[in-house]
């Protein structure tokens, strides 16, 4: 498993806390990526600003985006791994100004040809079906995060919540294999 994606699943349970940091006490989704790089990197880069629920969205700044892209390793989005930090845009024309952790990419391709290989009928279709039941055999996306009114959740990466993404880092010096 992804060292980046085991220490944000340490903090499953913490409950939100608006701009707190703290394992098990609270925190907000900066705090949780906050937390896993002190776990992971030792002492932050750079302390937050206070900052408000709504902060940037006046200015039209998208100050989280551009303190991400000071500390973390951008990637591409397709590029999806466990362990990715990915910022997201939760409304059109808004600042990007939530974030999470990558902790499970679809397994579809690899699934599928097992599938497509042990049952010979039903195509494509019939393979992400098969695959889908044998729950096993594929894993859906899905990322951790600090959600307002959950604390920090382990939640699907489904198409809603994928459409928002628009940056994927990776922390640096964290591997592919080790990340």
């Amino acid at each position: 498993m992804s060292r980046v994606v085991e220490a944000a699943r340490g903090w499953i349970g913490t409950p939100y806390v608006h701009q707190a940091s703290c394992k098990g006490a609270g925190c907000d989704c900066l705090g949780l990526i906050r937390g896993v790089w002190r776990e992971l990197l030792g002492a932050e880069p750079e302390l937050p600003p206070a900052y408000t629920m709504d902060w940037s969205e006046p200015q039209g700044a998208e100050a989280l985006w551009q303190a991400a892209a000071r500390h973390l390793a951008a990637k591409p989005l397709q590029d999806a791994a466990p362990g990715d930090v990915i910022l997201f845009r939760m409304r059109e024309g808004s600042v990007a100004k939530h974030l999470g952790v990558q902790a499970a990419v679809t397994e579809l391709r690899a699934a599928s040809a097992w599938a497509g290989a042990n049952a010979p009928a039903g195509g494509q279709a019939g393979a992400a079906r098969r695959c889908r039941r044998a729950k096993q055999l594929c894993s859906a996306p899905s990322f951790i995060h600090a959600y307002a009114g959950h604390g920090v959740v382990e939640s699907p990466l489904s198409p809603p919540w994928q459409r928002r993404i628009v940056a994927r880092f990776h922390f640096p010096g964290m591997s592919r294999q080790r990340s």
